[in-house]
C-alpha cells in the first residue's frame, strides 16, 4: 500500500480538480462534486494509513470517519462535512432525474473537502515521529 504522502497527494489532486471544474460550465458541476467526495475519502484513508490501521475498500465516508474516530475522537468535528459529501460518491456518477446540483452546493462541497483535508494534514504533519527500533545510540 502506498505511503501517507502518496495518499495526501491524491486527495489534494482531487480537490484541485474540483476547484478547476467549478470554473467550467454547469455540465461539470456533478464531476466537481464527485471529486470533493473523492478528496475527503482519500484524506480519511490517509489518516488510517498513517496510524497503520485497516483501510477498508469503501466509499462510505461515514464508515471511514468512524474508523478514524476510534483512534482519535477529535475527528468528530468532521461529521457535518462528511454528511454534506457522502451522497456525491454515487449520485454524481450516473444520470438520475432526482439528483441535480448547483454551483452553490459545489462551493460548499469544496469547503467541506478542504476542511477534511486540512484537518488530516494537521494530524499527520504535527504527529511525533515514531522511533524505529534498532536506531538508538548506546
Amino acid at each position: 500500500m502506498s505511503g501517507v504522502k502518496d495518499w495526501l497527494r491524491k486527495a489534494s489532486g482531487d480537490l484541485k480538480g474540483a476547484s478547476k471544474l467549478i470554473k467550467d460550465d454547469d455540465e461539470t458541476l456533478d464531476i466537481a462534486a464527485y471529486q470533493t467526495q473523492q478528496s475527503a475519502e482519500k484524506a480519511l484513508k490517509t489518516y488510517l494509513v498513517f496510524k497503520k490501521l485497516l483501510v477498508p475498500k469503501t466509499h462510505d465516508l461515514t464508515k471511514l470517519l468512524e474508523n478514524c474516530m476510534q483512534s482519535d475522537s477529535t475527528f468528530a468535528v468532521l461529521k457535518e462535512a462528511v454528511e454534506v459529501l457522502f451522497p456525491y460518491a454515487i449520485y454524481t456518477r450516473y444520470p438520475d432525474d432526482r439528483f441535480n446540483i448547483d454551483r452553490e452546493e459545489v462551493v460548499e462541497a469544496i469547503r467541506c473537502a478542504e476542511k477534511i483535508l486540512k484537518f488530516v494534514k494537521t494530524k499527520v504533519e504535527s504527529a511525533e515521529p515514531t522511533p524505529q527500533l534498532g536506531l538508538f545510540e548506546n
